[in-house]
């Protein structure tokens, strides 16, 4: 497995045997890493050594859709609260925009590489996990957050080819990033880790005209709980955050109206992607006897409680 210089991995290239460095923690010269600390918007039991929450420090996290809302967001957040951070998505250049995001880098401070990874093709989601095996020797988080919405539109005219490509994402995208997380987990020494599924409110309501992604939240909850199940053995825990109304690019449309239960086109309430980043760090801090296994962050006056 090779690293570029500007700390981009190629999932396509990555290969190698699996093995468990010395925990020497050393960076290569040509890894992007972060400068240490944590940023002013820290909150207690982010992680922050001294609030009773264990260091966060060279522990390694995979942030699966890191191109662009959330992902980067979260990125964002796990990196300032000390994290490693391995940035993964389809899009080359977006994964260099959130690397930028992150802030300056120093040779002291955390890493942060960029694999470029469509999480529908197994070959890559394996090569991802090779290439941060290569580079760091073990994983510690899997955000597995790379999702989409697909098109909106009645059931009976929704195409196959629609149906399949919200379902290749967020269903088989999320179980091969998982599977191959888990597989690491389970081997590495010391053994264990934690996933962080992205759920969604759809995971318990649906919009009107969303089958596809509705079915595949659903779903997620399943995956969920059988990845904390099977994962007990070998200290790996699970939980899913269902989230609502994070402002992104997918949910622009808040803003100008959505259809709603009622048939009527109504603006929503948003809230800030960070506010969800705050909460994946507090989950992910937490030491592997405690998990924290679903939680619900949303607008606060978002039409949820009470739809339709």
């Amino acid at each position: 497995m090779g690293e570029a210089a500007d700390g981009q991995v190629s999932a396509r290239a990555a290969q190698g045997s699996w093995h468990t460095p010395p925990d020497t923690r050393q960076s290569a010269p040509d890894a992007e890493g972060l400068n240490n600390g944590v940023s002013g918007d820290a909150a207690p039991g982010d992680g922050v050594p001294g609030d009773g929450v264990p260091s966060v420090a060279g522990k390694v996290a995979v942030v699966t859709g890191a191109g662009s809302g959330i992902g980067r967001a979260v990125a964002q957040a796990l990196a300032a609260a000390g994290w490693d951070v391995v940035l993964a998505g389809r899009r080359a250049e977006a994964l260099a925009e959130t690397a930028r995001l992150l802030g300056p880098r120093g040779s002291d401070g955390p890493a942060v590489i960029r694999v470029p990874t469509d999480v529908t093709r197994p070959a890559e989601v394996d090569a991802l996990f090779a290439a941060v095996r290569d580079r760091f020797g073990r994983l510690d988080l899997l955000f597995n957050n790379a999702g989409t919405f697909g098109r909106s539109a009645p059931l009976d005219e929704l195409s196959y080819d629609d149906w399949r490509s919200v379902v290749d994402v967020n269903l088989t995208g999320a179980f091969l990033c998982a599977q191959a997380a888990f597989r690491t987990m389970k081997a590495q020494d010391p053994q264990g880790g934690r996933i962080i599924n992205n759920g969604s409110l759809s995971a318990h309501a649906p919009r009107p005209d969303s089958i596809a992604y509705t079915a595949t939240k659903h779903a997620m909850t399943g995956l969920t709980k059988s990845l904390s199940l099977d994962g007990r053995p070998y200290r790996i825990a699970c939980g899913q955050l269902d989230i609502g109304n994070a402002a992104t690019a997918m949910t622009g449309r808040m803003a100008t109206g959505i259809r709603q239960a009622d048939g009527r086109t109504a603006a929503e309430p948003v809230m800030a992607a960070a506010d969800v980043a705050r909460t994946v760090v507090h989950m992910a801090a937490l030491p592997l006897e405690a998990n924290v296994q679903f939680a619900t962050v949303m607008a606060t006056n978002m039409p949820y409680i009470g739809r339709g």
